[in-house]
């Protein structure tokens, strides 16, 4: 296709070149005119295609640095009594087009930089550059190299997962990079190209359901059982993320990624859609530990006494069950309060835009988040029965 587009584009030129050469043999007032028109266009096109070009040269591009020398360093007592530090340093160029040349970065300046980093001699960092109006490199540190760091922690990680999980440690670690593939080269591609988040995630969740289930139970009764039990679970959440959604009026603009979002992309995205998706997404993992762990508890009663009717299995599987969900349901508690506690900081010093209990809870930042973790539990305590229920009639042991 790329090949053809180019033989059209030199034939138009080639035909296009010819034509206005047999007009200029029969020089005419009104052939001038139509050439100086066709020439004034041309220059013009030639002028936008000529700034396209520089602004794309200019783009500000990315390389890793190392710091060789700290050449000047500046510290501010702010009124509050913490302290800013801004710093010039000389850095090596550790990668892309300028590897092994020495640059400066000046960091010293009239503003007052809140996350700033202070840097040591031997730190590596991440720098963006591009060209000033002289035509000079200008760089900027932007932040610490933590590639190694986080490859290490990767590794043991990996090794953690192995050691004590073993074959379902392998599996489960596959199914967590299908997940991953499933959402970077499915969901976000499909987003892009103008498709509805919220049936877009309800697809992938299904997905990501049938990876995780079938890869680390095997093809089998209890797995159909988990996926059916979650199918249901899931069905809930999203009734649940579109009601409560819809009458909190929630439009899944408030989070300072999703500004950037929309001045970076080109198409329209229904972000209030999006953030339903992101709850739906968000929920199956709470969702596959607890419906798995009642499957297994059901068999693991049946399996100890075959003689204990549907009844008295049902009861002996949601007491495991609600002790299961308790903890499950704290951990969800504490995640999002430790994420959000420089937010719970904000509202203990009682500044606007939280001077009141209803000025905070009609925030739409923290009614997303009232509105993400309740459908999520109340999703997560109606899966336990669910998956109990299925299990009870449907997992029966040999005598």
């Amino acid at each position: 296709m790329k090949k053809i587009k180019i033989i059209i584009i030199f034939l138009v030129l080639f035909f296009g070149v010819g034509f206005n050469v047999v007009k200029a043999e029969t020089v005419s007032p009104d052939a001038i005119s139509g050439d100086a028109t066709s020439l004034n266009a041309s220059s013009t096109e030639a002028a936008i295609t000529d700034a396209t070009a520089a602004n794309v040269a200019n783009k500000p591009k990315t390389a890793e640095a190392n710091v060789l020398k700290i050449l000047d360093q500046k510290e501010t007592i702010r009124e509050n009594g913490s302290k800013s530090v801004q710093q010039n340093l000389e850095l090596g160029i550790l990668t892309g087009p300028l590897k092994g040349q020495t640059e400066v970065y000046t960091g010293i300046s009239g503003l007052d930089i809140v996350s700033s980093n202070v840097y040591k001699v031997n730190d590596k960092v991440l720098v963006t550059y591009n060209r000033d109006e002289t035509g000079s490199y200008v760089f900027y540190v932007t932040d610490y190299v933590r590639t190694n760091s986080l490859f290490w922690l990767t590794i043991f990680f990996i090794i953690v997962v192995l050691s004590v999980g073993g074959k379902k440690g392998l599996l489960a670690l596959f199914s967590l990079v299908i997940s991953f593939f499933v959402i970077i080269k499915i969901l976000v591609p499909l987003v892009f190209a103008g498709y509805d988040p919220l049936l877009v995630g309800v697809v992938i969740s299904f997905l990501i359901l049938f990876a995780l289930i079938y890869l680390t139970e095997g093809w089998n009764k209890k797995a159909h059982i988990s996926v059916l039990s979650i199918i249901i679970s899931l069905i809930v959440t999203a009734g649940l993320a579109l009601l409560f959604g819809y009458f909190s009026r929630l439009s899944g603009t408030s989070n300072e990624e999703v500004v950037f979002l929309i001045d970076a992309i080109k198409i329209p995205i229904n972000f209030h859609n999006l953030l339903l998706a992101a709850i739906i997404i968000g929920t199956l993992g709470v969702l596959d530990d607890v419906v798995v762990g009642q499957v297994e508890s059901v068999e693991q009663i049946r399996s100890a006494n075959s003689n204990l009717n549907d009844t008295q299995v049902f009861g002996m599987a949601m007491n495991i069950g609600r002790a299961h969900l308790g903890a499950i349901i704290n951990t969800l508690f504490l995640a999002y309060v430790s994420a959000a506690l420089p937010l719970i900081l904000l509202f203990s010093i009682h500044q606007e835009p939280f001077l009141t209990v209803s000025q905070v809870i009609n925030n739409e930042d923290i009614a997303t988040e009232i509105v993400r973790t309740l459908v999520g539990v109340i999703s997560l305590c109606l899966s336990a029965p669910i998956a109990t229920v299925l299990a009870v009639k449907y997992l029966k042991i040999k005598k």
